[in-house]
């Protein structure tokens, strides 16, 4: 009896992690107990143990249910069996090392941006870990870079404020946007937190599409004149060599 009540919590389990991955928006717990035909207690149940694994995770404004990290690095592996965590580590370390600052490697998806991997600064002050942690579009350089490249679509609503630098007109967020299409990078300084900047650039799969971006982050204490374009030119091209290791053939596209 305990063999068929566990073999059948697995298979709601997987029957809902199923409805996660292919559902086109996040669905709810209502409405994931309502697509598997299971009590919304039952299902909030297994939903707390998919999240628990890494399998799911929540959006924490509306509650809806996302592919959880696990799931989010497993998809970012190309075709060819490249793990973009992997092949990012060298761009990273580089970074890192370059900027003596917080390199990060960062996804999107439709609600959030999600740190993959990380290199820490070789500072105490500016050290956090950002891996799995979970930040608004808007508020992140990952984020602008997502939105920038047609990867996401660009609120039309006033947005949230998170720190005293956050674009919150959607005018005035389209105009950043563009900015970061004609540099090839986003940037960012008290937007996200205050006394915290940023720079990212893109990772384009082989056809084009924004998969990934690569970061780099320190306290606006060890902030100087030119320093944002000079890292943003620095993560733009450790990005781009990215992108060409994983398929991606700018002078191609470009011609064409």
């Amino acid at each position: 009896m305990t063999v068929q009540t566990g073999t059948q919590s697995m298979e709601r389990g997987a029957q809902l992690l199923v409805h996660v991955v292919e559902q086109d928006a996040a669905p709810t717990i209502g409405e994931l107990a309502q697509l598997a035909g299971l009590p919304k207690s039952t299902t909030s149940r297994l939903v707390g143990a998919l999240e628990r694994q890494g399998l799911v995770q929540r959006d924490p404004d509306r509650g809806a249910i996302e592919p959880g990290p696990v799931l989010l690095r497993y998809a970012r592996k190309e075709t060819s069996g490249i793990d973009l965590v992997e092949i990012a580590g060298g761009a990273l370390e580089r970074l890192a090392r370059a900027s003596g600052e917080t390199a990060n490697l960062g996804v999107a998806t439709s609600t959030a941006v999600e740190m993959l991997d990380q290199r820490d600064s070789r500072h105490i002050l500016g050290s956090t870990n950002w891996v799995g942690q979970r930040v608004p579009h808007h508020g992140s350089v990952i984020g602008k870079v997502f939105l920038a490249f047609g990867a996401l679509p660009v609120p039309d609503v006033p947005l949230e404020a998170l720190a005293p630098g956050t674009i919150t007109d959607p005018d005035d967020l389209r105009h950043d946007l563009e900015r970061t299409r004609v540099r090839g990078y986003a940037t960012a300084v008290d937007e996200l937190e205050p006394g915290l900047w940023a720079v990212a650039a893109p990772v384009h799969d082989a056809g084009g599409t924004v998969v990934a971006a690569l970061s780099v982050s320190g306290p606006t204490v060890r902030l100087h004149a030119g320093l944002l374009d000079e890292l943003g030119r620095l993560v733009r091209d450790e990005a781009s060599a990215v992108s060409i290791r994983i398929g991606y053939d700018d002078l191609k596209r470009g011609a064409a």
